[in-house]
């Protein structure tokens, strides 16, 4: 996410803050890299999987990588612009592109369900199972399979 956000304040003319966000960002994906390495190392089920190894991860590395050296270049040369000490915050709330959603209530109890009805549903008091013996497998008979010889001229032909 300050990858991206980086990208949006260098685009609106924020270098320093671009450059600060993007080194923010640097310093989560090594964190990031260090996790998932660890995770690829372990023993057990699922080791096929590497995070690290994933196109999305190495396409991050290294766009994370050529923003912030494109961030310093054009802030020596064109902006000059002070980095700030600490990193922009994030707009976690998007405010486009996204519906919003609408909050879940739980219906209305029926009338019907009482607390009698309710307790009428106790597991302990259902029916005993039968417990019938299972009948016996019974014997498969062999049968008898009808001599057939292939023939030659069957009529088929491989062509």
């Amino acid at each position: 996410a300050y990858c991206y956000h980086g990208q949006t304040l260098l685009a609106s003319d924020k270098c320093g803050e671009a450059i600060r966000s993007l080194q923010e960002s640097e310093k989560f994906f090594a964190k990031a890299e260090a996790l998932c390495k660890e995770y690829g190392e372990t023993k057990g089920p699922g080791t096929t999987a590497k995070p690290s190894g994933h196109l999305f991860f190495r396409k991050l590395g290294s766009l994370i990588k050529n923003t912030l050296e494109k961030c310093q270049r054009e802030n020596g040369f064109i902006y000059f612009q002070k980095v700030p000490a600490e990193a922009p915050q994030l707009e976690l709330k998007a405010n486009y592109g996204l519906v919003e959603p609408v909050p879940f209530e739980f219906p209305a109890l029926n009338a019907q369900w009482i607390p009698e009805a309710v307790a009428a549903f106790d597991l302990t008091k259902r029916p005993k199972e039968d417990t019938a013996k299972p009948k016996p497998d019974e014997e498969v008979k062999p049968l008898k399979e009808p001599n057939i010889k292939p023939q030659k001229d069957s009529g088929c032909q491989i062509s």
